[in-house]
């Protein structure tokens, strides 16, 4: 749930199957950042580092500006100087060396990889790329030590406006973010094989050490067990016998079914869900965890099984009463109306637990995305509904909370972004506008939602 980006700038899904399509993930904004443009630095002297800025190009043949994040060395560099001529001189024997010293420097940058982080972009979209994709003559290198400066800085302040324990408090916690953003800066996995589909992935995940880094990981789409080998793969999908994920089977449309699972019960599925939930998600920090969560999979069910489409978990326990934690659909299966499907079934268990629920927070932005589509379809429907029954004048926020199951402070959003909201009297009143309930309830499209008919889950 993220902001525009071309087609073409977004991370690669293809089946492996030969009658099957590819679905597209969504897109993203693309804001351009201006660098500067500077002379060409001869291709022998230039040393791209960490944190250099410079345009790169994207798949496409588009130059978008970027940050180097990491690098590393592909192959050996050929450290073999070139020959030269042996003479007397001490010019001649200085020359030679500078000569082989380029050379050797030439043969070490075209041996490098880096990896970028295209600015203004999500990082789902940082890649390794080689030199050949830079623009060296939009080359910043005045980056390199910012980091470093901003952290001094903001610790002296922090010091002289707060308390010794807060100072260290928040120095620890800095830290703790610090080692965060160091450990998953770098994707660690290229892309996975589940099923019949090769998904590029978007993030870092804490697989154990002896399955990562690697470039392609297998999965089993049932059980979630993963492997490293394509070997292995095979013949743990010869041998498998689950076809469905564990638990309970709580809603069953066509070939559409929904599957409840305790963490506790079924600990190493929901750990195995949650590393690889978290290729695609970029702040999940839940991975081994998973006692204190219920689980929800969404699956297609054929001749085969039921193959595994996306999932969202939620707090058994909520203090402030959230009714979702995570949630994800997979990239393969999204533009197919599940992320509301997904919604939906969240928002139905509530009203069946006579609950008003709300996600957690902070959402993704393909979370913020969905969930505002999402309030918006209930409410303006609910709103037209009214009107046609003439009971527009008795519609309280209140009310409306009781009705769909959604938080007050959710509601209220929704219609500020509208601009059908009103503080009047000391309290907020629906500014209602048929001219855009008319106009929405033409244009909005079918989308897939939750039918309580088929529910067959109860508190």
């Amino acid at each position: 749930m993220t902001a525009a980006l071309p087609r073409a700038h977004t991370p690669r899904c293809c089946s492996i199957a030969p009658t099957t399509t590819m679905a597209n993930t969504e897109n993203e904004d693309h804001q351009t950042t201006k660098i500067p443009a500077r002379s060409p630095p001869p291709a022998a002297t230039v040393e791209l580092m960490i944190r250099d800025r410079c345009s790169v190009k994207w798949r496409d043949g588009t130059l978008l500006p970027a940050e180097i994040v990491e690098r590393r060395l592909i192959r050996p560099a050929n450290t073999k100087k070139t020959k030269t001529k042996k003479t007397k001189g001490k010019n001649d024997k200085d020359e030679a060396d500078k000569n082989g010293d380029q050379n050797n420097n030439t043969d070490q940058q075209h041996n490098m990889e880096y990896y970028v982080h295209y600015l203004n972009h999500d990082r789902r979209l940082d890649e390794w790329c080689n030199i050949s994709r830079f623009q060296l003559d939009t080359l910043d290198s005045s980056h390199r030590h910012v980091s470093l400066q901003k952290q001094h800085t903001s610790g002296r302040k922090r010091k002289s406006t707060a308390s010794d324990a807060m100072h260290k408090a928040n120095q620890e916690l800095a830290e703790l973010e610090r080692e965060h953003e160091e450990m998953t800066k770098v994707k660690n996995i290229h892309n996975i094989v589940i099923g019949n589909w090769d998904v590029e992935t978007w993030y870092f995940s804490p697989y154990p050490s002896e399955f990562s880094p690697c470039k392609t990981l297998f999965i089993c789409e049932f059980c979630l067990k993963y492997m490293k080998h394509k070997c292995s793969y095979r013949k743990h999908k010869e041998c498998c016998e689950k076809r469905r994920p564990p638990g309970r089977e709580i809603y069953r449309e066509n070939n559409l079914s929904v599957f409840e699972i305790d963490g506790k019960e079924n600990r190493v599925y929901c750990q195995n869900l949650c590393l690889l939930a978290k290729l695609f998600l970029d702040h999940k920090t839940l991975y081994y965890d998973v006692d204190p969560f219920w689980f929800y999979i969404v699956t297609e069910v054929d001749n085969e099984g039921a193959h595994i489409v996306g999932y969202f978990s939620k707090e058994k326990v909520s203090a402030e009463d959230y009714n979702l934690a995570c949630i994800l659909t997979f990239p393969q299966h999204q533009k197919s109306g599940y992320g509301k499907f997904i919604i939906s079934l969240s928002y139905e268990l509530s009203k069946r637990e006579k609950k008003v629920g709300s996600p957690e927070k902070p959402l993704s932005d393909l979370g913020k995305i969905s969930y505002r589509s999402y309030w918006t379809h209930v409410l303006m429907h609910l709103l037209s509904q009214s009107s046609k029954q003439g009971k527009m004048k008795s519609l309280s926020i209140k009310a409306i909370s009781t009705m769909t199951a959604i938080k007050v402070e959710d509601i209220l959003s929704t219609f500020q972004s509208l601009n059908m909201i009103q503080y009047w009297k000391g309290q907020h009143v629906i500014k209602v506008r048929q001219d855009l309930i008319k106009d929405y309830m033409k244009n909005s499209k079918p989308i897939r939602l939750c039918k309580s008919e088929y529910l067959t889950w109860e508190k």
